[in-house]
């Protein structure tokens, strides 16, 4: 079991021990030292207010009521949207002008998991000197919760998904004819969260038939929940057998997008946001960023469009940072995650969807035919375990002179780009290990650059 302390939030699986697991006394602490410092930073304002929705992990309502009470306890008014995606909460905080928000998620962990993540008052995740306050305080424990007469009060408000999808379907580059002109049928597999309420109503205002397969937003996932080929046997299947146009896959908060083709063939996560930025370039001269460990394809895709691409470290709060350094107009992660800051600065597997369709749409080719107009490119994702006397920055400092002449980034362990290809070496805060990520033009090349990446590591450590 595990509890998982960062300066993005906390998670952690259910049940156990205090600070061991995420019990609900951890959520009260770290529910009791967000409020606290959401008071002290805007101690000027007369009150302060949180929005919070969950995913529909069996433990989400438990962990909701411990939250809102805390924070209802500290004297703060909470704005409850119940069941809610990530991106739908993000887009709320500015809307309800509130001081801050909490997404009750795991994101794409199991069910035993789920977790508190933090938002400030634009709607964003926290800064790493902010997560670092509120970890302080909750070590701390020094809280001040209001009197019995100035108690926080709870709003519900269920009008958030239309809400969002409002949004969505107001941007310039959402073509909402075009989609229903293409009289698309899709299957969705939401894994039993939100996404199987959220997604079907955004489909249905596009005049998008839905084929709903794992949609019961009851937090019993009928795989794992991460969206990764090995993971989507039955909706690869099913829609081969419904002759649907395409698969939609996201992940129980959804902010994270796959694609399966009407072969049944997985889109490619990777290509998610390179498609979707295709589109956006093809409309809107701009640039783009990503992350270090994302497929270079945005890359090409960006500079056909005469565009410049800018790579971040790891970590959806790195890649926003750059993309509003750079004013980049379309970017995100390699994990199927859209950040569109047209809509908002955050990952949002809706206006992903959106601008997929208008794309596949204005094409008028198939998913298939899509795909295979971007650059094929292979990954490879490994680790090397290391024991923990084993000074692993000291082994990413060798590999960083011996492969000097190369170009080399080092703002989040050590990415080394070759003509063809690349590998990308990430150490992990919380375990001796390098993960080990590389690209190729063939799968073969990209394992097999991984391997030898992992035998020079391995000679250097002595292992």
């Amino acid at each position: 079991m595990t509890l998982i302390k960062s300066i993005s939030g906390i998670r952690g699986t259910i049940g156990g021990a205090v600070g061991d697991n995420l019990t609900p006394l951890d959520a009260v602490k770290f529910a009791a030292a967000y409020g606290t410092w959401l008071k002290k930073t805007y101690q000027h304002r007369p009150n302060i207010k949180v929005v919070i929705g969950r995913d529909a992990r069996i433990s989400g309502s438990m962990m909701q009521e411990l939250v809102v009470n805390t924070l209802v306890g500290l004297g703060i008014e909470v704005v409850s949207l119940g069941l809610s995606t990530t991106p739908t909460v993000e887009v709320a905080v500015p809307l309800e002008n509130a001081e801050g928000g909490i997404i009750l998620t795991a994101s794409h962990n199991p069910k035993q998991w789920n977790a508190l993540k933090l938002l400030n008052h634009k709607g964003e995740f926290l800064s790493a000197k902010d997560g670092a306050e509120i970890l302080e305080i909750a070590e701390a424990e020094s809280f001040d919760f209001a009197d019995v007469d100035n108690l926080g009060e709870v709003h519900i408000n269920d009008a958030y998904f239309d809400i969002h999808i409002d949004e969505i379907l107001n941007l310039p580059l959402v073509h909402e004819e075009a989609i229903a002109k293409a009289k698309l049928t899709v299957v969705l597999d939401a894994v039993n969260s939100t996404g199987g309420i959220a997604i079907p109503l955004l489909l249905e205002r596009l005049g998008v038939e839905v084929i709903k397969l794992y949609c019961e937003p009851n937090g019993e996932f009928p795989h794992n929940p991460e969206p990764l080929k090995e993971h989507l046997t039955d909706i690869c299947e099913k829609v081969v057998a419904d002759k649907a146009d395409l698969g939609i896959v996201v992940d129980p908060d959804v902010d994270r997008l796959a694609f399966v083709a009407e072969d049944g063939e997985m889109f490619g996560e990777e290509y998610t946001l390179v498609a979707i930025a295709d589109y956006v370039l093809g409309k809107e001269p701009g640039s783009t960023v990503s992350n270090m460990s994302s497929s270079r394809a945005l890359r090409d895709v960006t500079e056909k469009h005469g565009g410049t691409y800018k790579a971040s470290a790891v970590g959806e709060v790195n890649v926003v940072q750059m993309m509003k350094d750079t004013k980049a107009i379309i970017g995100g992660e390699g994990n199927g995650g859209i950040i569109y800051p047209e809509l908002h600065y955050g990952r949002d597997a809706l206006v992903g969807i959106a601008l997929f369709l208008s794309h596949l749409a204005e094409q008028k080719i198939s998913v298939s035919e899509l795909r295979k107009t971007y650059p094929s490119y292979f990954m490879s994702k490994k680790k090397i375990a290391l024991t923990p006397q084993i000074d692993v920055d000291g082994i990413l400092a060798e590999m960083t002179k011996r492969y000097s002449s190369e170009d080399i980034t080092t703002i989040d362990g050590v990415k080394i780009d070759f003509p063809q290809n690349w590998v990308h070496l990430r150490k992990s805060n919380t375990e001796p290990i390098i993960r080990i990520y590389t690209e190729a033009m063939s799968q073969e090349e990209a394992d097999s650059l991984a391997d030898a990446f992992i035998k020079e590591i391995s000679e250097i450590a002595g292992i």
